[in-house]
Parts: structure tokens; C-alpha cells; sequence
């Protein structure tokens, strides 16, 4: 799957949007337009947190099982092939996405500070860029995250830099940056989230991230082979399904499922393991490695990602998956919503549709 590379948002846009498009089919362009840009990594230490608690309170118990993993359908990247026989043992998966309300307990708790909270550091920046890449600007080392603004016209959808702004202050307490707040907002997802916040968290939680494999048996929810959570009825057809962009990307939306940006957990009706919103509203992390050709290999039971990370566009750049999609995907852009959709981004990512859940072991 080509995507343009990621980092190009902060560095250097121009030369490798040219790059890429250059070197694309026009089936290839298309994909490029559905890579995630990613936030500055900043270390982590995540010692001191204790466990908070070993219950499975609002957790759903998913049996396991063996199932064909991949792709379902012609809007499969190639990343989502070949489809394969995968099994997953017994496990707990949190019923929603990690809300505003129990991150805010973690923060308290802790005194974490996110990603998004803290100034990049560029030697770590320069490791995930090609060698002899400059240092940019030091505004934009800056404690900041990625906020959705829409250009308010019809773009390139190869040129996400067109919808996404670099907000001082945006994090996961201020979610379009100052003046915003989450206030109001305590059963939405937490969004602004890194990898880096997300296993801070799960450690905290006494819990984990989920695998791929175990996210998308999940997201399956006891279907067979079908398209989304749900079925295979369009996203587009019919009452709406899950939170996603319904109109025109990224110029207008019609407010069809009532949402502009992300929706409360639960809003949408859950799927056939009782889990909320495992199609649309934010991205969630999973724990995995992210390689293009990882579903070549030989995949034993319980999967646990490949060793190490690679993605050809950015060969440099260390990535994990996300899965879900968000209220950002439309049909014209990524079609994030299908069980299947494989994405990907660096580590220290947290953007205002990114958020994550927690599983546990059985």
C-alpha cells in the first residue's frame, strides 16, 4: 500500500508529495491519501504506575476462535492480503473506547502527561526521518498536536495538509487546542493520544492493547467474511451505522449521523459481541508492528505482530497499526470502517481521531 510519508507534514511537504505522486498508478494515489500524519515522539517512562484495578468492569468476555483474516472486498489495500486462517485464544475487550472521564481518573492518579503535553525532542525526531534531513523550524517544536480543520472547498486528497493543522496546546484536555476543552465531554473518547499515552495507560489499567488479530476477530463480531461490525449493508445505506463523514471529504458534511467531530461512546448500536463503535468515531491503537507484508507470513496461533516495524515510505519510521476508523473516513478517502482496513503510524502520533481500548487476558 503506498502512502505519502508521514513526516513530510512538518519537514518537508512539497518535495515528498512530488515524490510520491510521481512514482504512484492512479490506483496507487488514492491510497496515498489515507496515510495517518504522525505527532513528534517524546520518551516515556511508565514504571511508576501501579495497577488501578484487576476487575472486568466494562469489559465484554470475547470467545476465541479461528476465523480467515484480511480483506473482504474490492476496496482492500494490498496490505489486507492474502486473507488467511488466524486464531485467537479467550480474552476481555473494554466495550467502548477509553473515555474522557477514565483517562482523566489515570491522569489524576499519576500525574501523566501526554505526548501531545510535552516539547518535541529532535534527536528523537531526526531517528523515524532519511539521514542529513534538517531541523525544522523551533516553532514547530512546540508542545502541539493535529486538529482537523476543513478547507471549506474541494482539495487533492493527496495533500492531507490541507485539513489538518499543527495546534499549540491541542492535547487530549483541549481537543481543537486553547479555548476547547472536555468539559461536557466526559463519555467521549480521549483523542490526542500516542502509543506512548495508550500503554502508559493499559499498564496503569492492569490491562493491554489488543493485537490486530484479536482487534479485528473482535470487530467481526461473530459475522463471517462480511464488510463491517455490522453487515455488509454501505455505510451509506440506510440509518446510520457508525460515526463517520457522510457528504463531500473534507469539504462538507451532511450531518447525517448527526456528529461533525467525534460522538459519545454508545451512540451507534453495538455489534454482535456488545462492543460500541468498532467502525467510525476515532482510530484505536493496537499493539502490533505495522509491515505491508506481514500477512505473507507464516502466522502461528495468537499472532502477536511482526519483530519489527517497516513501511516503505518511510523506512526510517518506527509504526504501529491502528484499525476502527474514525469520524473523518468516507468512502472517497479511506474506508476506515471495514473490519479489514489495516492502518498505520508512528509511536508518538496522537491526533484529534486517535484514541484507543483495552483488552485483558482471560
Amino acid at each position: 500500500m503506498k502512502s505519502i510519508p508521514t513526516l513530510c507534514f512538518f519537514l518537508s511537504t512539497a518535495v515528498m508529495l512530488t515524490a510520491c505522486n510521481e512514482k504512484s498508478s492512479e490506483k496507487e494515489k488514492k491510497a496515498c491519501c489515507v496515510d495517518i500524519p504522525p505527532r513528534f515522539p517524546t520518551a516515556v517512562t511508565q514504571d511508576k504506575f501501579a495497577v488501578a484495578d484487576s476487575s472486568n468492569s466494562g469489559m465484554v468476555y470475547i470467545k476465541g476462535g479461528t476465523y480467515q483474516m484480511g480483506g473482504d472486498n474490492s476496496q482492500a489495500s494490498p496490505d489486507e492480503y492474502p486473507k488467511h486462517k488466524v486464531t485467537v485464544d479467550d480474552f476481555w475487550m473494554d466495550e467502548t473506547e477509553v473515555t474522557n472521564a477514565q483517562f482523566m481518573k489515570f491522569v489524576k492518579a499519576t500525574g501523566y502527561i501526554t505526548t501531545a503535553e510535552r516539547k518535541p525532542d529532535w534527536e528523537e525526531i531526526k531517528k523515524q526521518l532519511p539521514p542529513g534531513t534538517e531541523k525544522p523550524d523551533e516553532s514547530m517544536l512546540i508542545a502541539a498536536s493535529l486538529v482537523f480543520k476543513s478547507p471549506g472547498r474541494n482539495v487533492d486528497l493527496n495533500d492531507y495538509g490541507q485539513w489538518w493543522e499543527w495546534k499549540a496546546g491541542a492535547s487530549w484536555q483541549r481537543p481543537q487546542g486553547p479555548g476547547s476543552s472536555i468539559k461536557g465531554k466526559e463519555n467521549y473518547p480521549a483523542v490526542h493520544i500516542s502509543w506512548y499515552d495508550a500503554q502508559a495507560y493499559c499498564k496503569w489499567a492492569g490491562k493491554r492493547l489488543p493485537t490486530e488479530a484479536e482487534w479485528e476477530w473482535a470487530a467481526r463480531g461473530k459475522l463471517t467474511n462480511n464488510i463491517y461490525p455490522w453487515g455488509n449493508e454501505s455505510v451509506n445505506t440506510g440509518a446510520p451505522k457508525a460515526n463517520s463523514w457522510q457528504g463531500d471529504f473534507p469539504e462538507k458534511n451532511t450531518l447525517k449521523d448527526k456528529f461533525y467531530y467525534s460522538a459519545p461512546v454508545k451512540s451507534f448500536a453495538p455489534n454482535g459481541y456488545q462492543l460500541y463503535d468498532m467502525a467510525g468515531n476515532v482510530w484505536e491503537w493496537c499493539s502490533d508492528y505495522y509491515r505491508p507484508d506481514y500477512y505473507k507470513a507464516s502466522l502461528a496461533d495468537n499472532p502477536q505482530g511482526p519483530e519489527s516495524s517497516y513501511d516503505p515510505e518511510e523506512p526510517y519510521a518506527k509504526k504501529r497499526v491502528i484499525r476502527g476508523g474514525s469520524f473523518l473516513c468516507n468512502d472517497s478517502y479511506c474506508s476506515g470502517y471495514r473490519v479489514a482496513r489495516r492502518m498505520k503510524t508512528t509511536e508518538d502520533s496522537g491526533m484529534e481521531h486517535l484514541g484507543f481500548r483495552c483488552v485483558r487476558d482471560n
